[in-house]
């Protein structure tokens, strides 16, 4: 795929991700705690991951394969994931989707930055450039202007 495509395609994920922090934000209001919203939207979610991996996975990981994998990378995701999409549900009620989007938006950015600058989780490098750090002050004004205009 080119870059135009990828780009777009992640455009759209990021439409999904807000759309669905906001419904399963009010979930989480309507069954009064957000980590009950996490937890159907989880399970949901495996459903949905699981009819899909059916009908597209055409080879599955070898018994060798599976062992070669270290054990944290098993459950790390999994824990992240419960966290960082409890505390957007937490928070949507609270701040509204829009400002709850920029400033999650604003901590993935700068990890992202600072992970790729040294190439932790295994990602490849990317180092931190001027252009970089502009961009990521951009957006910092950019939340300001959302939230404080």
């Amino acid at each position: 795929m080119n870059q135009y495509t990828l780009s777009l395609l992640a455009c759209v994920g990021g439409v999904f991700l807000a759309a669905q922090g906001g419904l399963n934000a009010h979930l989480g209001v309507l069954l009064k705690h957000p980590l009950l919203a996490s937890v159907v939207a989880f399970l949901s979610s495996s459903i949905f991951a699981i009819v899909m991996v059916l009908c597209s996975v055409r080879t599955f990981p070898t018994v060798h394969q599976l062992k070669d994998v270290p054990v944290y990378l098993w459950c790390t995701g999994g824990f992240f994931s419960v966290v960082g999409i409890s505390l957007y549900y937490y928070t949507i009620p609270k701040l509204g989707v829009s400002t709850m989007i920029s400033f999650g938006l604003c901590g993935q950015l700068l990890f992202a930055v600072v992970a790729g600058h040294f190439g932790w989780l295994n990602l490849p490098v990317e180092p931190m450039t001027l252009q970089r750090i502009a961009g990521v002050l951009a957006m910092i004004g950019g939340i300001f202007l959302i939230n404080w205009t």
